[in-house]
């Protein structure tokens, strides 16, 4: 075999195993599934268990969504979860009949929810790109204002919403086929457009982005933006799921979301990742969820496993990370 052979064949193999690393999750999913299957045989027993699992993650998969863009530009965003359980309880008091009552038809009541999710990731962006703050203080000084003002606004459930409103999460075909669509949408600007190929540019270096005539300071806060718009998306789905709002709608889901988005290959660096694969992470999280919670494990102890998932999604990214660096650094090291 000839050295250009051999070269050509070991470029292949490295094109290869990058590609796996980057789908790693389709893989992961698949082998835990089969692992639950046989552990907790109950976890997959008809077609309803499957429809569960998807729609009990609909609501963390719109929050993922925002991470994983967020991240692709090279920012942190810790207030995902918050602003999906600030925007679901402001605007449940706007169109619930027991409270505020100021709206009544569904349709802007959706379009209510999704404007304070804009709202607040646009303040987000311009604080993180026009003043220039740290995105991790800038987010994490929102998600304890956002999760004050919620508990400010009300402290016990919201009922009496609109039935067309809470419909949209309560149907397991609309909500999972939104969140599909929305993936795919999202997944087609960032590979496809202009736009979306800007968001990993300003993630994989700032300056160059700059330097190719990119207004980097706008790109943040559409992204922030964007964000905000899903995480709100992500209040909604959350609230038809119940069909309620309680207090604690929104907590604990900015770190699932930073799992579902790491473990789907999304680079905590920026510039890296398929938004696509944020919804293998999410799916991953739901199944082990369902696991949990059909074989009884103790709150407690769910709440173990998942920081332990999130562990496991911390130490897969560096290795991932490492070995991708390894297979670079082979294909650019000049040969004999």
């Amino acid at each position: 075999m000839s050295t250009i052979n051999v070269v050509r064949r070991s470029v292949d193999i490295d094109e290869f195993l990058l590609r796996v690393l980057e789908n790693m999750i389709w893989p992961i999913l698949l082998v835990m599934s089969l692992a639950i299957w046989l552990a907790v045989p109950r976890t997959f027993t008809n077609f309803r268990s499957f429809e569960f699992i998807l729609h009990g993650s609909v609501g963390l998969g719109f929050v993922a969504l925002a991470e994983a863009v967020c991240l692709i530009s090279g920012h942190f965003d810790l207030s995902v979860g918050s602003i999906a359980g600030f925007s679901a309880m402001l605007a449940g008091l706007i169109v619930s009949a027991n409270k505020w009552a100021l709206v009544s038809d569904p349709f802007v009541g959706v379009l209510v929810i999704l404007t304070i999710g804009l709202a607040v990731g646009l303040m987000n962006g311009v604080m993180v790109g026009k003043v220039g703050i740290n995105p991790f203080l800038q987010t994490l000084a929102f998600l304890i204002i956002l999760q004050g003002a919620k508990l400010s606004l009300s402290t016990i459930t919201v009922t009496g919403l609109p039935e067309g409103y809470v419909e949209i999460g309560n149907s397991p075909e609309i909500s999972v086929g939104l969140l599909v669509l929305t993936f795919v949408l999202v997944g087609f600007v960032m590979k496809y457009t202009t736009f979306g190929q800007a968001i990993y540019v300003v993630g994989s270096d700032k300056e160059a982005a700059r330097a190719v005539g990119i207004n980097t300071e706008w790109m943040i806060i559409a992204v922030y933006g964007i964000s905000g718009v899903l995480s709100a998306a992500g209040g909604l789905m959350l609230t038809g799921f119940i069909s309620v709002v309680p207090p604690t709608i929104g907590d604990e889901l900015v770190f699932p979301a930073f799992a579902a988005a790491v473990i789907g290959g999304v680079s905590l660096f920026g510039g890296r990742g398929k938004v696509t694969g944020a919804l293998g992470g999410v799916l991953l999280l739901g199944v082990i969820q369902a696991a949990l919670n059909i074989s009884g494990t103790p709150p407690e102890q769910v709440t173990l496993v998942n920081g332990l998932v999130l562990f496991g999604a911390i130490l897969l990214y560096s290795s991932r990370r490492r070995l991708r660096e390894r297979i670079l650094s082979r294909q650019v090291k000049p040969r004999d």
